[in-house]
C-alpha cells in the first residue's frame, strides 16, 4: 500500500512522520492527517532511515536526495524536509 503525497511536495515543507521497522512489508499509508512508513529492516546503522527517505521520496513525487532528515534519527516519530 502507497499513499500519494504528492500535494505535500513543496520545497522547505517539514513532514512528520511514525516509522515501523521490521514491518511486514514496506508501505506508506496516510490515515487521519498522520502518515506511517512502514519499512522491512531493522533500525540499526542508518538502514532504517535510508529506508524511509526512499519509500518517502517515491510517495512524494521527488528525489531522495532532496529529502533530509532534520529531528528524529533514532526515534520512531521523524521530521523530513524537503530541500
Amino acid at each position: 500500500m502507497r499513499a500519494d503525497l504528492a500535494d505535500l511536495a513543496r520545497t522547505g515543507a517539514e513532514i512528520a512522520v511514525r516509522v515501523t521497522p521490521k514491518a511486514s512489508g514496506n508501505a506508506v499509508v496516510r490515515q487521519d492527517g498522520a502518515i506511517r512508513v512502514y519499512v522491512t529492516v531493522v533500525p540499526e546503522g542508518g538502514k532504517a532511515n535510508a529506508a524511509v527517505q526512499k519509500l518517502l521520496a517515491k510517495a512524494l513525487g521527488v528525489a531522495k536526495t532532496r529529502l533530509q532528515l532534520i529531528r528524529g534519527d533514532t526515534a520512531r516519530d521523524k521530521i523530513l524536509r524537503i530541500e
